[in-house]
């Protein structure tokens, strides 16, 4: 059922303090998020803290939401019985566990100040608890489509319920600004964003990704008319309403404006995504593939006869020498080598096909880049290595490149849905020199991982992260706007690796 895979939609807008004239400014803590699984798994991303969770309870109905405390130390889970879990320092006000419901809870929403919370059921019923305040519902209504979401005004004093329909109903001071109730959708309603102080509006959010944005709800782009793999589930806003973010129920995570990319879900999951939630973070990148300050190297087919003999945590082996072709034949070998620290990169080099791939429409360079990923994870597969590890696109200035960099950022593309694509593979990063990216591909920055090519004398080694960050900054220099993992540098036999 769709009501058992909707999440609480809820955006929290949180209010800065006053600050006097002339007082320094401490920078905010940059918004991270969770993501929660049917039954509980918990995800941590950007420094988001880990509280607890019901991965390992057997559950009587599985979780179909969360919603953050209000200084986001904490957050609630709600299962489509009404049951309540709550960790780090979100509060238990009640629940309807213990009730025989008419229909089942959907999602939840906290009150601003984090001392109470509502319930909502599909049939719009509401459950009020703590300090929420009951200001009406749907229950006695008959609707043409069930409630999949709600969320709360900025003020607190009002909050809107959504139909899978796209149908609005308004309460207490939530203004109606416009719905899709009306409008024939490709796809259904599965909740709702509300817009930051001191906009006004609401964004509904389809499962194919695509977004409908009301009063002055700002619009940052969309997934709709990409034919996606699995189904968007959930979404929450940034604080200050300047980006979003959407899940679907495998984990891979697609942020907009000025949400940042901290990573997806690891694979395979017991149990889909249903729900997630923004909370104040580190901006660390916990879905790395290595932990900070480790070493290794990067191989190819160029190493089949001499392995690095040090010791190393990183090992990033080559499949593909160039867009479906050269398979690395001793990809096997290598794999062995790099032990539990394997990821997997392919070579990217300019292609066109006119075989129709998917997410492409009709595009051949992106036809050709789709090919080249699927081509790679195959060639992995038959090589009998761990596909669902990190993979990584080599983009080399010696590529064969088109002049029309329009046409290779769609290769790129390609390769990237392909991989996403494909079972198993969430983080899929770009590695490329920071001096070539942009002569390649354009303005193109993907919302993925980065590992930097480092062909620089100095510095090299470990101090190439603090000229990865430098890179970053550059204005000129348009990169991946995920976190850099890896820098590159070169050694007297083999490419070495850091990750920052």
């Amino acid at each position: 059922m769709l009501a058992a895979l909707v999440a609480s939609l809820t955006f929290i807008a949180l209010t800065p303090s006053t600050i006097p004239s002339g007082a320094s400014r401490t920078p905010p803590p940059p918004p991270a998020y969770w993501l929660v699984a049917s039954d509980g798994g918990i995800f941590s991303f950007g420094g988001a803290g880990f509280y607890g969770s019901t991965g390992n309870i057997a559950l009587n109905k599985p979780i179909v939401g969360m919603a953050t405390s209000h200084d986001g130390a904490g957050y609630w889970l709600v299962a489509s019985d009404g049951g309540i879990f709550s960790f780090g320092d979100a509060q238990f006000f009640g629940s309807t566990g213990s009730i025989t419901l008419n229909k089942p809870i959907v999602g939840m929403a906290p009150t601003h100040d984090g001392g109470g919370y509502w319930l909502v059921a599909s049939d719009g019923g509401i459950f009020s608890f703590g300090d929420a305040q009951f200001l009406g519902s749907t229950g006695n209504i008959k609707l043409n489509q069930p409630i999949v979401g709600m969320a709360v005004t900025p003020d607190g004093g009002g909050y809107w319920l959504v139909a899978s329909d796209g149908g609005i109903f308004s309460f207490g001071d939530a203004q109606f600004f416009g719905s899709t109730g009306n409008i024939k959708l490709d796809k259904p309603i599965i909740g709702m964003i509300a817009a930051a102080t001191p906009q006004n509006g609401y964004s509904l959010i389809a499962s194919d990704g695509g977004i409908f944005s009301f009063g002055t709800a700002p619009f940052y782009g969309s997934l709709g008319g990409i034919p996606l793999k699995n189904p968007i589930a959930t979404a929450v806003a940034t604080p200050t309403g300047n980006g979003y973010w959407f899940s679907d129920t495998a984990g891979l995570v697609s942020p907009f404006g000025q949400a940042s990319y901290f990573g997806s879900a690891p694979a395979p999951l017991n149990k889909p995504i249903v729900g997630m939630a923004e909370t104040p973070g580190t901006g660390a990148f916990v879905g790395a593939s290595y932990p900070s300050g480790s070493y290794g190297y990067d191989i190819s087919k160029y190493q089949c006869s001499s392995f690095p003999t040090g010791d190393h945590a990183i090992g990033i082996v080559q499949v593909d020498g160039a867009s479906s072709s050269y398979p690395n034949p001793c990809l096997a070998q290598e794999a062995q080598w790099a032990g539990g620290g394997l990821n997997l990169y392919t070579f990217l080099t300019y292609a066109e096909s006119t075989t129709p791939e998917g997410n492409c429409n009709g595009d051949v360079a992106c036809n050709a880049g789709y090919s080249a990923g699927i081509q790679a994870f195959q060639d992995a597969q038959s090589a009998g290595v761990n596909t669902s590890v990190a993979w990584w696109l080599d983009v080399e200035g010696s590529g064969n490149w088109s002049s029309n960099t329009q046409e290779n950022m769609r290769l790129v593309q390609g390769a990237i849905f392909a991989l996403h694509d494909t079972e198993g593979i969430a983080n899929v990063g770009i590695y490329a020199s920071p001096q070539v990216w942009n002569t390649i591909v354009g303005k193109y920055q993907p919302a993925v991982p980065y590992w930097m090519a480092d062909y620089l004398a100095s510095p090299s080694g470990p101090g190439s992260c603090a000229d990865a960050a430098n890179q970053k900054s550059n204005p000129n220099v348009l990169l991946p706007t995920g976190p850099v993992e890896i820098v590159q540098y070169n050694s007297a036999q083999y490419d070495e690796d850091y990750a920052c």
